[in-house]
């Protein structure tokens, strides 16, 4: 994982490309292409995630699909339509920067609606949860790498141009919608409880005697198959909603939904395999400490 500064017009620490795992999310404008290009040593990236379609964040797209014709491109499906005909979005553009377009931004292509995936919110993508997350745009989305726990969160975080403290949100025209935002930074804000969760679940495994990771598999057609196999070390299933991570984890192990890589998938009994003295008083204090902090959010 690593941040491509794409040194828009020669100035570093102005636009960030990142790549996971050989995805790029947010490739920036086709004028700093040659530097995303030259980082990833002419190699296709497997995918691009799209946060939002704004040119600062997405303008390469179109000339990275021409390079690459096979290249999956994944937006929210407000913004899918624009990748497609970008025409209204540069019409859009052209009245806030005129002449500099092309400077600023270079060449600006469609992408090709076989490439585009249309996201929801919600979906699990190439090992990112996606989150809608309006208000700086209406097609905005977040996404958090399950695995590290990093989230790529575009605009809706606001701008912070190191050494500088100084923290900035983003408010272009036309469609600012600061309460839609502000839910939107609450999202974000939840995914640090997925991941402090997912620690502490971890790490009190560990104590048990299960030295593994834990996995999370959104959906039961999936998770059925990948348990299976054996596809993670340990395997928690996402059996609905339980109203917060934290009794997320709580229902789950609580309800037999535990499966120790090795073992018959059934969906019941494998808990008893780890029911033992020390697991249920480690369920009990979860269930005190865990469902208090959830109340108090």
């Amino acid at each position: 994982m690593r941040v491509i500064d794409v040194m828009h017009l020669g100035r570093p620490h102005v636009i960030g490309c990142w790549e996971v795992d050989g995805v790029l999310v947010d490739p920036g404008p086709e004028s700093s292409l040659r530097t995303v290009l030259d980082a990833l040593g002419d190699e296709q990236p497997r995918a691009v995630l799209l946060t939002h379609i704004h040119l600062d964040h997405a303008a390469a797209t179109g000339a990275l699909v021409r390079r690459w014709p096979d290249l999956e491109v994944y937006v929210h499906e407000r913004g899918a339509p624009h990748l497609i005909d970008p025409s209204k979005l540069l019409a859009s553009a052209e009245r806030l920067y005129g002449d500099d377009m092309q400077r600023l931004w270079g060449e600006i292509l469609p992408v090709p609606e076989a490439n585009v995936r249309a996201l929801g919110g919600g979906e699990t993508v190439l090992g990112m949860r996606v989150a809608y997350t309006p208000g700086h745009a209406s097609h905005h989305v977040c996404y958090l790498q399950e695995e590290s726990g990093t989230a790529f969160v575009g605009d809706v975080a606001a701008c912070r141009i190191p050494p500088s403290q100084l923290v900035m949100p983003p408010t272009p025209p036309p469609d600012i919608d600061v309460p839609t935002w502000e839910g939107s930074l609450d999202v974000i804000a939840g995914w640090s409880d997925w991941v402090a969760s997912n620690q502490i679940i971890t790490r009190n495994l560990r104590d048990i005697g299960i030295n593994s990771n834990v996995a999370l598999e959104p959906d039961w057609g999936a998770w059925w198959p990948n348990a299976s196999a054996g596809k993670f070390p340990t395997l928690l299933w996402q059996g609905g909603s339980q109203g917060s991570p934290y009794g997320y984890f709580y229902a789950n192990l609580s309800r037999n939904a535990f499966i120790p890589k090795g073992q018959d998938a059934s969906p019941t009994g494998n808990w008893e395999h780890f029911s033992d003295e020390k697991a249920t008083s480690l369920l009990n204090q979860w269930k005190v400490t865990l469902t208090s902090k959830a109340d108090a959010k």
